[in-house]
């Protein structure tokens, strides 16, 4: 029963993000076919009309009340002339050149988004948001687009550019460690990685050339965020701050909560309450020693659609200090 119950709210919470971007790439695919060559001009409204009808029903669907506004139907439009310029192949790019009113028809759509997210982003750049960059990066492209981005560079840079050096607490925070009892088990899986990088390299590279090329980047890219990966548990510690407790784990987790919102510290970590789907296991690789009851549902941000937990479970490598100031931020918070 709890199976099938979880099941439908997991599509309804995948299915607006995932099943556009599947039939979009379907139908970048059928436009490559010799029926949409024979027939481009048929094949590229086709493309245009699917495109942009998946992207608005997508929209409509995330929308609360299901009524997006103006300027999201404009940038929806933009993003789906952008996407088949840049998806159709080469004859229906000419069927397209042949048709100037369809060009300034995507060409206004493409301008009147820009202009309209240049006014709305001198407004966010003026704002004191830490994150308003990001934020106005989302006026012009899809915010989950801007997110992966981020999160893309994050990765990179830790992993590249960021060899020792202290790890990112601010001045009014206490910081407590969760790495230590995670580097074994890092390290053996980094070494795993290395030796089947090698055993692919040497294996693929027998039978093809251009697989092996491929199985290269994908293979070398994977190994750089493992890396970085890795890196972050120490660079990302779980931090006590002045107003809450912000719960960590590398680059994956990064939940702040307030410590108004925390009903009680778990004396014992029960399996079915850390299971629990309503439950935030940031633990990762071991069992956690600390788990958080809430007393209201907390919103977790996540590249695709947004969901809440009531409990957060986490391991601290030396729990006993966190306990003894959190019980104490929680006593003087409650005055």
């Amino acid at each position: 029963m709890t199976a099938q119950a979880a099941s439908p709210s997991l599509v309804a919470r995948f299915a607006p993000t995932l099943a556009p971007l599947a039939i979009v790439a379907l139908a970048g695919l059928a436009v490559r076919s010799p029926l949409a060559a024979a027939w481009p001009a048929t094949a590229l409204l086709l493309f245009l009309w699917s495109v942009a009808d998946t992207m608005m029903l997508a929209l409509v669907a995330r929308t609360p009340g299901r009524r997006p506004a103006a300027h999201q139907i404009v940038g929806v439009l933009a993003t789906a002339s952008v996407t088949v310029w840049l998806g159709a192949p080469a004859p229906l790019r000419q069927a397209l050149l042949a048709m100037p009113w369809l060009v300034a028809a995507m060409a206004v759509a493409v301008l009147v988004h820009v202009g309209w997210a240049s006014i709305r982003v001198r407004q966010v750049l003026a704002s004191p948001a830490g994150d308003r960059w990001q934020v106005a990066a989302a006026q012009f492209v899809p915010a989950a687009l801007v997110r992966l981005a981020v999160a893309e560079l994050s990765v990179l840079h830790m992993a590249l550019f960021r060899w020792g050096g202290p790890a990112d607490v601010p001045a009014d925070s206490r910081a407590f460690a969760y790495h230590r009892h995670l580097a074994p088990m890092c390290a053996a899986l980094l070494i795993l990685s290395a030796i089947e990088v090698a055993v692919y390299h040497l294996l693929v590279g027998h039978w093809s050339r251009t697989a092996a090329l491929v199985m290269f980047v994908l293979s070398d890219l994977g190994l750089v965020y493992l890396v970085g990966l890795i890196k972050s548990f120490r660079l990302r510690p779980i931090l006590l701050t002045p107003t809450g407790v912000r719960v960590r784990a590398g680059f994956l987790i990064d939940q702040f909560i307030p410590f108004e919102a925390i009903a009680a510290i778990a004396p014992a970590i029960e399996g079915d309450e850390v299971r629990d789907p309503d439950s935030l296991n940031a633990a990762l690789l071991a069992w956690p020693n600390i788990l958080l009851r809430l007393n209201a549902p907390q919103p977790r941000r996540s590249l695709f659609q947004p969901r809440a937990f009531r409990a957060i479970a986490f391991r601290l490598d030396d729990p006993e200090p966190f306990l003894r100031l959190l019980a104490w931020r929680l006593g003087h918070s409650a005055q």
